[in-house]
C-alpha cells in the first residue's frame, strides 16, 4: 500500500481505543485516523485532547467518524465493549460483550472493504470468530489482538530473570488469550539457542526451575493491575500498534494474533493465537510447527475452553446495542 492510503478507524472510545490511537500517532503510520463511539460526545472530547499534541508528532488527520469510514480503511479495530471489572474472569464478559460485536460488525457489513479487523474486545478469542462468522470476510482479514500482550509479558519477566535485553528474547504464549494461555518453552530462545541450553550456559539459577513460575505472572498480571488501577490499557495499546505496523507496513512480522484454525495445531474451526506472518492483508502464514507433547495436549485444552465460550455466544438470541 501507498504511505498516503493508511487509514485507521478505531471503534470505541475508552481507555483501550484511545490509548492506542495516542500509542499509533506517535509512529507516523497512519494518514488518517477515525474514531466512533456510541457516546459522541466522548468522542469529541478524546480527539480535542489528543488533537492538541499534533503539532508534536508527523502530520495526521484525526477526527470523529462514521461506519462509512470502513469503506477505504486499511485497519478496523475494535476495542468497544465492558471493561473487565476486579474479580471477574474474562469468560464473564462474553454476555456483555457479544452483543455489542454483534452491532459493530452489522454496522461495518454495510460498507464494502478491502480492511483487515483487528478485535479487541474480551474476551478476545471467541468475539474474533464471532466477528468472522458476521462479517463472512476471508479469515486472513479477521484477527484478534491474541496473545500479542501475553508474549510481551513472557518475554519481559524472562528477560528480567536471565538479566537479557527484552528485545533479545523470543518467546510465545500461544492459545487462549485467557486462563487457559500456554507458554510455550519449546518455541522460546535466547541467541538462537533454547531457554534450557541457554540456562546450562548462563548458570545463574538453577537451570529451569525458577522459569517454570513465571507462566503463572504472565498469565495473570492483567487481575491485580486491574485490582490496583481499575484497567489495562498502555500494553496492549502498545501491542496494538505493533500489530498495525506490521499491516500498514506490510512487514511480514511474526506475532501470536488470535487466528481462525482448519486444522493446523490438529485444531478444528476455533480462533486462538499461534505464531503467524502478518503483513497488509492480514494473516499470511500460520506457521504450524510441532508442539513438545504436553504443549499440544494444553493447547488442546485451550481450545476446548474457547469453544465452551463460543457455545454460549451462538446460544445467545440477537438484541440491539
Amino acid at each position: 500500500m501507498s504511505h498516503r492510503d493508511r487509514k485507521v478507524v478505531v471503534v470505541g472510545a475508552g481507555a483501550v481505543g484511545t490509548t492506542y490511537i495516542y500509542a499509533l500517532l506517535q509512529t507516523g503510520l497512519a494518514d488518517e485516523i477515525a474514531l466512533i463511539d456510541v457516546n459522541p460526545e466522548r468522542v469529541q472530547g478524546e480527539i480535542m485532547d489528543l488533537s492538541h499534541g499534533l503539532p508534536f508528532i508527523p502530520p495526521v488527520t484525526l477526527r470523529a467518524g462514521e461506519y462509512a469510514d470502513c469503506a477505504d480503511a486499511n485497519i478496523i479495530v475494535i476495542t468497544a465493549g465492558a471493561k473487565q471489572a476486579p474479580g471477574q474472569s474474562r469468560a464473564d464478559l462474553i454476555r456483555q460483550n457479544a452483543q455489542i460485536v454483534r452491532s459493530i460488525c452489522g454496522q461495518i457489513g454495510r460498507y464494502p472493504t478491502d480492511a483487515v479487523l483487528v478485535m479487541v474486545t474480551n474476551p478476545v478469542d471467541a468475539l474474533t470468530h464471532l466477528a468472522f462468522e458476521c462479517l463472512n470476510w476471508p479469515r486472513e482479514r479477521v484477527v484478534g489482538s491474541g496473545t500479542v500482550l501475553d508474549s510481551a509479558r513472557f518475554k519481559f519477566l524472562l528477560s528480567r530473570h536471565c538479566g537479557i535485553d527484552a528485545r533479545n528474547v523470543h518467546a510465545y504464549v500461544i492459545g487462549e488469550h485467557g486462563d487457559s494461555e500456554v507458554a510455550a518453552w519449546s518455541l522460546s530462545h535466547i541467541a538462537g539457542i533454547s531457554i534450557e541450553k541457554y540456562c546450562q550456559i548462563c548458570q545463574a539459577c538453577n537451570c529451569l526451575e525458577p522459569h517454570r513460575e513465571i507462566p503463572e505472572p504472565v498469565r495473570d498480571s492483567a487481575y491485580p493491575i486491574i485490582d490496583y488501577k481499575g484497567s489495562t490499557f498502555y500494553g496492549i495499546g502498545l501491542s496494538l500498534a505493533r500489530i498495525s505496523g506490521a499491516i500498514l507496513r506490510d512487514e511480514n512480522s511474526v506475532l501470536t494474533v488470535s487466528t481462525l484454525l482448519r486444522g493446523e495445531y490438529g485444531i478444528q474451526d476455533i480462533c486462538l493465537s499461534v505464531p503467524c506472518i502478518v503483513g497488509e492483508n492480514g494473516v499470511i502464514r500460520i506457521i504450524d510447527v510441532q508442539l513438545a507433547p504436553d504443549e499440544q495436549q494444553a493447547l488442546e485444552r485451550s481450545a476446548g475452553a474457547i469453544a465452551e465460550i463460543l457455545d454460549t455466544v451462538r446460544k445467545q438470541p440477537p438484541s440491539s446495542y
